[in-house]
């Protein structure tokens, strides 16, 4: 009988947790992303030229996959998606050994944060094109600022093109400096509780264009655009606390900010943004300022918590504003507060007839009143009634003449 070669020692990270393999889906070679993103076979640096030993199986038949090229093998590891999946194949044959060290594309999921960063110390090569980390949200005790910058510089010595950060701390306010990565062109990082800031003495990320951020505290919209020089689509959300939404940049063509996050005012300049969609609670000092004349499709969705939007009487919940076929749809929500509405039957007239007194560019109009029992009629001098003689206005709406016509 032939001698079957010993079983090699595993990477500890291996049972660090018990893992689940992802849900990929390949097409002509390429890897299909849940985010619809394809991903290439990588081109390794591995020799495939050597010559292969027959090796045998437990049956004695001869282990045809074992004798394949590193190269082809480095595909199938691949296709896995998941880094701990392909280390353990390093229990299959020698060829396997250490193998998956020479992917161009990890991914590390429910892995302890110690056996993490012991699995990325293992890695062989210099840049790789994807690296994937997701610390399981039950190891949050294990998570503050140090651990996690520890963890980005790691990743950074790994120059990939393509990152996908996910970790969630414990409401830490200390600052987490991210450091630059030379070679990213996609930067994904949700950091729930946990705050960061760009990388220290001006440093800058120079081919970065895609940045994605979620669950952060403080983030500062400015201060990473200055550092991303050719920066074309930002997105920040998943409750992500903002200062102020300040872009000012000539190369962003793509802003998202959702997930109902709050800011205290928007800053925009951007004359080459064509794609804008806003999901903000509006803190109390809430100011705008927008320029971007190129934009195609808008949509701003804004909720008043704080109500401090309004007169004495009328308070503004809720507006939303939205671009769709060059044509501009406003809809706006106003709350009575203490004057209680719709029990004492106050007017709305005034403050219909000034929004539209201002908006005469209209050129669609629709308007839905509900049909509710009043109990009660204004006291006198009402401020719902103000200015008193707005029946008898006078509104030009000349955009909506032509329509109509």
């Amino acid at each position: 009988p032939t001698e079957q070669p010993p079983v090699p020692e595993l990477p500890q990270f291996l049972f660090a947790v018990h893992f689940r393999p992802p849900h990929s889906k390949w097409r002509s070679g390429a890897m299909e992303l849940p985010s619809g993103n394809r991903l290439n076979p990588p081109s390794s640096s591995v020799s495939s030229r050597r010559r292969r030993q027959r090796f045998l199986s437990e049956g004695g038949r001869v282990d045809r996959i074992s004798a394949l090229p590193d190269d082809l093998l480095l595909q199938v590891l691949c296709r896995l998606r998941c880094a701990r999946t392909a280390a353990l194949t390093s229990a299959v044959a020698r060829p396997w050994r250490g193998l998956w060290r020479h992917l161009t594309e990890l991914s590390f999921r429910e892995i302890a944060p110690d056996a993490l960063e012991a699995a990325l110390g293992l890695v062989a090569r210099p840049a790789i094109s994807l690296l994937e980390i997701d610390i399981p949200e039950e190891h949050r005790g294990e998570i503050d600022p140090a651990r996690v910058s520890a963890l980005l510089r790691t990743a950074a010595r790994l120059a990939p093109t393509a990152l996908v950060f996910t970790a969630c701390g414990n409401c830490s306010v200390a600052p987490i400096e991210v450091p630059v990565f030379h070679r990213a062109t996609s930067i994904k990082l949700e950091v729930h509780n946990l705050c960061l800031t760009p990388p220290a003495h001006g440093l800058e990320f120079p081919v970065l264009e895609r940045l994605s951020v979620g669950g952060g505290y403080a983030f500062d919209t400015d201060e990473f655009i200055q550092r991303c020089p050719r920066l074309r689509v930002l997105e920040v959300g998943n409750r992500c606390r903002l200062h102020k939404i300040k872009v000012h940049s000539t190369t962003i063509e793509e802003l998202v900010v959702s997930d109902d996050c709050w800011a205290n005012g928007i800053d925009i300049m951007a004359p080459a943004l064509k794609q804008l969609k806003l999901s903000i609670r509006m803190d109390s000092q809430f100011s705008v300022s927008f320029s971007a004349p190129m934009v195609e499709n808008l949509w701003w969705d804004f909720s008043c918590p704080s109500q401090n939007v309004g007169d004495d009487g009328w308070r503004m919940l809720h507006l939303s504003l939205w671009k769709k076929e060059s044509v501009n749809t406003l809809r706006l929500t106003i709350d009575a507060g203490p004057l209680h509405l719709i029990r004492r039957g106050h007017a709305f007239g005034p403050v219909v007839s000034n929004l539209l007194g201002i908006c005469t560019f209209i050129q669609k109009l629709k308007v839905d009143i509900n049909e509710f029992t009043c109990t009660g009629v204004c006291p006198p001098n009402c401020p719902c009634e103000q200015p008193q003689n707005w029946r008898s206005q006078t509104i030009s709406l000349w955009q909506l003449l032509k329509k109509l016509k």
